[in-house]
């Protein structure tokens, strides 16, 4: 394992995997790679500009929408489901990397806040406990539908999800560590 690093806000933690294919659970990849049951949602779903589902969620409904998004707080809802507060983040295409190994490099997304949502979401069982538990400040990808009139207390869409995926703290990286680690 290699020495962690210290990033602005956030530790980053580098697993050297040589030679292995597979971007892995948390896409260490120099572009993302989406994970086997994540590629049909991506496929059907739309990247919508968050300012028009926010300000006209009615052309949207019904649709498979993803957001990438830090998550702010993590509440109990009813029914088991969990409700995240989030900001939303653009995804960068080119991931920033440590080194010149794909191992290095992380999911990157942007370290300006695009603006509140909420996503309501059964978490799976190892999203709930331990140190990679989904909590403030981990990254998730939503793939869900928003339901016109429903606003979250910031004004933001609520976003029913039906898949979504997950970067704990210190398994993704913003733009602000971009003087940090190569392109």
């Amino acid at each position: 394992m290699k020495a962690a690093s210290v990033l602005p806000g956030l530790v980053f933690v580098g697993l050297l995997a040589g030679g292995c294919a597979s971007a892995g659970r948390y896409g260490y990849a120099r572009a993302y790679v989406a994970l086997d049951d994540e590629a049909a949602w991506a496929a059907r779903s739309q990247e919508p500009v968050y300012d028009d589902v926010r300000r006209a969620p009615e052309p949207f409904r019904g649709q498979v929408l993803s957001f990438f998004g830090v998550v702010r707080s993590v509440g109990p809802a009813e029914g088991g489901v969990t409700r995240l507060a989030l900001q939303v983040r653009t995804h960068q295409e080119r991931h920033l990397c440590e080194e010149d190994s794909e191992s290095s490099c992380r999911v990157t997304v942007s370290a300006r806040d695009g603006g509140a949502f909420t996503a309501a979401v059964t978490l799976r069982p190892d999203d709930m406990d331990g140190e990679n538990r989904l909590q403030t400040n981990s990254l998730v990808r939503v793939f869900g539908t928003v339901t016109p009139g429903e606003y979250d207390p910031d004004g933001g869409p609520v976003v029913q999800v039906r898949y979504y995926r997950h970067w704990p703290r210190g398994q993704y990286v913003t733009t602000a560590s971009a003087q940090l680690m190569r392109r």
